[in-house]
């Protein structure tokens, strides 16, 4: 008897030894400096050129591309298919706080992975009371926005979308159970002022969509469609591929660009475990990602204490520092970024002014005196093709193919926007106010390019070259004699 209360005891003293060696290892604290070295946050932005950037670009939306979208209701339309327009949704207007907001960077992963750590050690939140709740549970079931802010405070998700200097305010369509799983939280930091971090729920193969109370596969892809960049965790234990995680890949078909794949966690395993797991990683992703060349993995351990002992140190802090260079340089280009959205949205807008416009002029070709509207019209939209609607837009305005929307999107939009609301594009012209159709068309082709232009080579974007000399004029040679 005494004798195994003697083990038992000298089990508990090693048990309280590892744990204090354990402790040990763990309290010493990584250094952080070259988080702030490659992000170059001791930098002073030059905040007069961009902030002349973004009004130039605001301006040419309201004049030139807004007023189409309001014409023809653009933001009525409505996607059938995710591949319809790969990181889009068909048929969302641009608004001044998407044109104003910062770049977003979203994290996504299995539950208890480290995404909340990696948040917590990027913005150095470790042992504050303002760092994100992590533990070897699934801690996360919010999807909580970190953004910049003069004071901490956290935002109700109520708030945020009601709010119309934001970009959230898209989001009320998810209803009210979803916005009380929605979180924000601003605070005074020098990353913050150039990105918005994103962190998810934790993916739990066993639980289904129905359980969380709102479309959790759908506000994903709305958080998918506006980020700049993407980071997928996964840590050595949870590399298993279940039918949510494989629906969030599909997802993700078309933003193959801005996705990095992240296997943190990784100074757990010894150099040989960690070549296996990588491989395995490899192919239980591959039926995933069907791309020429798949997105980057980074290897490392993305949270605030030392690396364990006897691991790869030196590999694991080069891979971190790629990861960050990846972030400032989404973060160094978010002007560049904004323009080609601005630009993309713009064709879409035109094309669908363009197909509306086709549809009308059908119409009235096909109506005559004893005609029933309904019935002819009903006709159109049931096989447009045999019309030539679409065809028609190819061969006269040089569309590509593979920017038509889907037929079926124009049966639900001429289903709650009767075709006699709207009037063909001839009619949209004004004196003081010209045609919209040119002014769409001269800021895809003129002055979005030009601002993008500008940027690039570093001049003032203040003026265009049109307000510079008036529209309509050419400039004076001085150097001709009159």
């Amino acid at each position: 008897m005494k004798g195994a209360v003697s083990i038992c005891f000298l089990s508990l003293l090693l048990l309280q030894a590892t744990a204090e060696e354990e402790e040990d290892v763990t309290s010493v604290l990584r250094d952080r400096s070259h988080i702030d070295e490659t992000l170059r946050l001791a930098m002073e932005e030059k905040a007069g050129d961009y902030a002349a950037a973004l009004e130039r670009l605001r301006k040419i939306y309201h004049t030139s591309i807004k007023p189409m979208e309001q014409a023809y209701k653009y933001n009525e339309l409505r996607q059938h298919e995710i591949s319809a327009y790969p990181g889009r949704t068909l048929g969302d207007s641009a608004t001044d706080g998407e044109i104003t907001s910062k770049p977003m960077v979203l994290f996504l992963g299995p539950w208890s992975v480290g995404k909340s750590s990696m948040i917590n050690y990027l913005l150095g939140l470790h042992d504050s009371p303002y760092q994100l709740y992590t533990g070897a549970e699934p801690t996360t079931s919010e999807f909580t926005v970190i953004m910049h802010g003069e004071k901490i405070r956290s935002v109700e998700g109520i708030v945020m979308a009601a709010d119309s200097s934001r970009s959230f305010s898209p989001l009320e369509k998810f209803g009210q159970n979803f916005l009380e799983k929605l979180i924000g939280i601003e605070m005074p930091h020098k990353l913050l002022e150039r990105v918005t971090f994103v962190d998810t729920p934790g993916i739990i193969e066993n639980r289904k969509q129905q359980e969380r109370g709102y479309p959790f596969n759908d506000v994903c892809q709305w958080f998918i469609d506006r980020a700049d960049l993407i980071f997928v965790v996964f840590d050595p234990t949870k590399l298993d591929v279940g039918l949510e995680l494989e629906m969030l890949f599909r997802q993700l078909k078309g933003r193959e660009s801005q996705i990095r794949i992240i296997l943190n966690k990784a100074d757990n395993l010894a150099t040989q475990d960690l070549m296996r797991v990588y491989g395995a990683l490899f192919w239980s992703l591959a039926p995933l990602i069907n791309v020429t060349e798949p997105p980057r993995v980074y290897v490392s351990s993305f949270w605030p204490y030392e690396y364990a002992p006897d691991t790869s140190r030196e590999l694991f802090k080069r891979e971190e520092i790629s990861l960050l260079e990846d972030l400032n340089q989404v973060i160094e280009n978010r002007m560049e970024n904004k323009i080609a959205f601005i630009r993309q949205h713009g064709i879409r807008v035109r094309i669908h002014g363009l197909l509306v416009d086709r549809y009308v002029q059908t119409f009235k070709e096909k109506m005559s005196f004893f005609s029933d509207p309904e019935l002819v019209f009903q006709e159109i939209v049931d096989d447009p093709d045999k019309f030539y609607i679409f065809k028609s837009i190819l061969a006269k305005t040089n569309v590509s193919k593979f920017d038509l929307p889907n037929r079926d999107a124009y049966r639900d939009f001429f289903g709650i926007n009767p075709i006699t609301n709207f009037k063909p594009l001839s009619a949209q012209c004004s004196y003081i106010g010209g045609c919209l159709l040119d002014k769409i068309e001269k800021a895809i082709t003129t002055e979005l390019p030009a601002l993008l232009s500008s940027i690039n080579s570093g001049k003032q974007p203040g003026l265009s070259s049109c307000e510079a000399t008036g529209c309509g004029e050419k400039p004076k040679n001085r150097y001709r004699k009159n």
